[in-house]
């Protein structure tokens, strides 16, 4: 039996190649897909969130899915590294999520589509408090 433990986001350090590929999984142990990317919102200096792969096959069809990095869960085995990122959302929320084609990156100009994901997710955006 592996000792495993949880972090949240606002404990730990973990290194970001370790995360993007990560394995996502919701609480039902649904695979979710994996972490595609880290945006970062460099004015903030802040995880703006991370982009979530699902669906699809073979590369195809694949659609995005940022998701707040406040919405995860980090799994970590006895050693330290990175085993599964969790998130408590079902498919059909997750389905249902701004998302967008991996050739077709939204806008960053404004903040508009990721005020949509925070809020779709049930979270207030950082840079409206």
């Amino acid at each position: 039996m592996s000792n495993t433990t949880f972090l949240r986001t606002s404990g730990g350090i973990l290194d970001s190649a370790k995360i993007v590929g990560c394995k996502v999984e919701n609480a039902k142990g649904e695979s979710l897909g994996k972490i595609e990317s880290i945006m970062l919102d460099l004015t903030e200096g802040r995880i703006l969130y991370v982009v979530l792969s699902f669906g699809g096959f073979l590369g195809v069809g694949d659609k995005l899915f940022p998701v707040p990095v406040d919405a995860l869960q980090w799994r970590v085995d006895s050693k330290g590294g990175l085993d599964r990122c969790l998130v408590d959302i079902d498919k059909e929320t997750l389905k249902s999520a701004p998302g967008y084609k991996k050739d077709e990156l939204p806008s960053t100009a404004d903040r508009t589509f990721a005020s949509k994901v925070y809020t779709h997710y049930g979270f207030s955006p950082y840079w409206e408090d």
